[in-house]
Formats: C-alpha cells, structure tokens, sequence
C-alpha cells in the first residue's frame, strides 16, 4: 500500500516509521524547506515555521519512551548518543521520601531529557533511512483529491491522495494527515463535499513564553529531588532538561493578564522572573547562558477534540487524522508529542486489521482514539476550566477559596493540603502521580480511584494543621511579583 502523509514532525514522522514498519511505502510531505541539519544543536536553528512550537519546552513521556525501547531500539539508542537523557523515576526523590522500594513497575517509568527539535532531527534520520519512505519537503497541500468509493457508499467522500500548492497531485491508497494544530483539512474535506467536521475546543486560559538555556561546562545540574515546578494561580512555571547540557523555562500567565503578557516577552524580564521562583532560580544562578536572545510566545493554545466519525458514520474514507489534527491539549501538561506517536501507532494498528476495509479502517482507529487518548483530553478540559476559575479570580482581587460551600474549593485544598505534601513524603503516592503524569494509566481517574492512594492522600490533608507550611514556590501574590520585575 501507498500512503501520502502529511506533515514532517513527530505524528507524521511517527506514522512513516510504523507504516513502514509493517511493509507499506510511505510518502511524508513537509511544507518547511528544512534541509537535514548534522547535529543536534543546528537543529535546534532549523526554521519550522508549520510548527513553531518546536522551540517551546516539551516532555517526552514514559509512555512515548516505552513505545521507542519497545519498537524502536536503534532509535532510542540514536537519542542517547545524540545528547539525550533518561530520567528515571526513584533516582532523584526528596530526602523525606524514607520508605521508597523499587517495584518491577518502576522499570517503565522512564522519561527522556530532550529538545523537541533534536527528537525529531533523530526520527527524521531514521525515516529517511528506510528506503520504504521518501521525504518531500517545501511545498504545501492545499486540498485532497477524491474518487468513488470503491467498497461502500456510507462515507460521501473518499479520499484518494492530495493536492500540492505546485499544481501536482499525489496519489494513494491512504492519506494520513499529521499537519498540525493548524491543519486546514477541515477546510479540504468541506471543499470536497464532506460534511462539517464537527468539533469540540475550550481555550486553555494561558500565554505560554520559553526560553532556553545551557549549563557552563564546568557546571552540575542544580539537585532534581525539588520541585521542577509550580503553579502560583497567577502564573503557572516549570524546568525541562533537554540534551547537550540544555534546558529551557517555560512560564505560563492567564490569557487576560496583558500587563505580565508584556512584560514576560522580554528577556531579561523573563530571566528576572525565573529567579523568583523557587524551581528555576537554581538554573539561573550563574551556571548556565541562554542560548539566544529571544522568548519563544506561544498564544491561541486550545483544548480541541476533531471527530472525523459522526453517529458512527465517518465524514470520509480513504484519510485519517494523527496527532495535533485530532487533538491539541493545554502544553503545560507536556502530553503533545507522547499523543502525537501514540496516536500514529494507533492508527497503524488500525489499518493492520482493516486493509481492506475501508470504512472500517476510520472507525477501528476512532474507537481507539476515544477509549486510549480522549479520557486524557477530557482530564486536560477539567483541569483548565478550573484553572482559569482560579485565575479569573485572583486578577480581580478575589479569592478563589472564599466559597466554603462550593465542591471545587474542597478539591483545591485536597489538592494542595493532601496530594501535594503526601507526594513529598509517600513514595506509594508519588509513584501513583507519576504514572498518571507518564500516562501510564488506563485513564486520569486511575489515581484518584485507588483506595490506597486515596486513603494516604487523605490522611495527608487532615495533618493540614499539624505540620509547618511548605516552601514558598514562589512570590505569594501577583502584584509581590510586579513589583520584583518592575522596580
């Protein structure tokens, strides 16, 4: 079989590996001219414009790690040598974690310290180098090209290659589009006669601003066993190891916070900034440079769900959607490229038990979808609403909490009373949250459904009082920080 993919980044690169995988020849066409970098850190200049997220922080998840160790060794192993790292759970605990045993599960806990930009120039190393896949780059697809369906009439439209911006055509058997949060194939398929596509979005609530960073040489790692972040309800922070010694600071502020939008895009602002809060301010105490001069900004993030089956009728056959075309989730959760090749692994699954069926090939790999990623994007739509609750709340002056009487308030001081300080001191509760953070676990309400789990968060929260407060994580207030960064 011939399958056009496209899109060049982790869920189309991850397509062209396991379609190659299982045989097929695969056709991946990229719209950046972005010609094969020789190491890691000219990747990191390559000039992704289709994606732009690509110098934003990100997290390579246990998930996504299992899949590589699993089904790609020698890629893994290229990762490894290029400069990235593995993060294994149990080697950096805090100090007041005592009663840590390592269990057999704990072997798949394993993330990997990486820049987006080097995982992918790897992948794409690895792509090009099976002669099954052939790598198109700058020109764009502007539309699909359809034909009859051949084996049903359920679908009104069959999808049968695309139509590039050069005025060509390529045609194939499947056409798996991997383009990205900006994929126009809504657009395609209604030109085409599909139906609207109907879909589900919610504004994530935030501005998302990153910088990166390399240690000096002679410089160590600041001690992992802290924090690697917080959230203050005014803005949100984190630190993400990458390769080569880099890392990079992401911070995130509510989407109606203009006067800490601008302020955060500057440079020397942000780095104030970092130095503030108690994750990063050891990464920038003199041992490590940035690597530029620019804040990376990131705005328009959504929390969207396409569904490409309507009433169990799919809107066209012949296609199918991987990755940001499916599905976008609230960056701050890191679950972007772990779902992107999840997803890409799903539907080569599909289209291993449904060949040749068509119409069957789209629902078997959207009832995989909805039962392996979409609880993860609900979890991800909660999460935010109450987030932005929360914000809403503090840049009126309000406090969040005032309401005693309201279920949420409960939550939040489970949250932060319980969850929080049990994670600092119950090697059983960090364990849990760490693999529903690695997506480990069959669904988001996996932890929270655990007695155990529930029991020791528990009795965490009604120690409340007996125990002293915690670290501050950073500034107490919005406008303690303004005046740091203004004065």
């Amino acid at each position: 079989m011939h399958v056009v993919v496209v899109g060049g980044g982790v869920a189309g690169l991850g397509s062209a590996l396991a379609l190659a995988r299982a045989g097929h020849r695969v056709t991946v066409v990229e719209r950046d001219d972005t010609p094969m970098p020789a190491t890691a850190d000219e990747a990191f200049q390559w000039d992704r414009r289709g994606a732009p997220q690509v110098r934003h922080s990100h997290a390579f998840l246990a998930r996504l790690v299992g899949l590589l160790r699993a089904e790609y060794p020698q890629i893994y192993a290229e990762l490894l040598r290029e400069g990235a790292t593995e993060m294994r759970f149990g080697d950096d605990l805090p100090p007041t974690i005592t009663d840590f045993q390592r269990q057999p599960e704990d072997d798949e806990l394993v993330m990997l310290a990486c820049r987006r930009t080097t995982f992918e120039w790897v992948l794409r190393r690895a792509a090009l180098a099976d002669g099954r896949v052939q790598l198109r780059t700058g020109v764009g697809v502007v539309g699909v090209v359809t034909a009859q369906p051949s084996l049903s009439a359920m679908a009104p439209v069959h999808v049968a290659g695309v139509r590039m911006a050069d005025g060509s055509a390529i045609l194939a058997d499947l056409t798996v589009v991997a383009a990205g949060r900006r994929s126009a194939l809504d657009e395609w398929l209604s030109a085409a006669g599909a139906p609207t596509l109907p879909e589900q979005a919610d504004d994530t609530g935030i501005v998302y601003f990153s910088r990166f960073y390399r240690l000096h040489p002679d410089a160590e790692h600041p001690p992992r066993s802290g924090p690697i972040g917080g959230d203050l309800g005014y803005l949100k922070y984190g630190v993400f190891v990458g390769d080569n010694r880099t890392f990079s600071v992401t911070l995130a502020v509510p989407t109606a916070d203009d006067e800490l939008r601008k302020l955060l895009a500057d440079a020397a602002t942000f780095d104030q900034c970092a130095r503030q809060l108690a994750a990063t301010a050891p990464w920038l105490d003199g041992r490590s440079v940035p690597l530029g001069e620019q804040v990376y900004v990131m705005a328009g993030l959504l929390n969207r769900w396409r569904q490409y089956v309507d009433d169990d009728v799919p809107l066209a056959t012949g296609l199918l959607a991987v990755g940001d075309a499916v599905l976008c989730t609230n960056p701050l959760y890191g679950r972007g490229c772990t779902t992107a090749f999840w997803s890409a692994h799903l539907m080569a699954a599909a289209l291993a038990g449904h060949a040749d069926d068509p119409v069957g090939l789209v629902l078997a790999y959207d009832a995989a979808l909805r039962a392996e990623i979409h609880p993860w994007y609900r979890a991800g739509v909660a999460q935010d609403a109450e987030a932005r609750r929360v914000a809403a709340a503090l840049l009126a002056g309000d406090d969040p909490d005032g309401d005693t009487t309201d279920p949420r308030t409960f939550m939040r001081s489970v949250f932060r009373d319980g969850l929080l300080p049990a994670m600092r001191t119950d090697a059983v509760v960090l364990r849990a949250f760490f693999r529903t953070f690695n997506l480990l676990t069959p669904a988001p309400e996996a932890m929270a459904n655990d007695p155990d789990v529930g029991a020791r968060v528990l009795a965490a929260w009604q120690q409340r009082d007996e125990r002293p407060a915690p670290p501050p994580l950073g500034p107490a207030t919005r406008a303690a920080l303004l005046e740091l960064l203004t004065r």
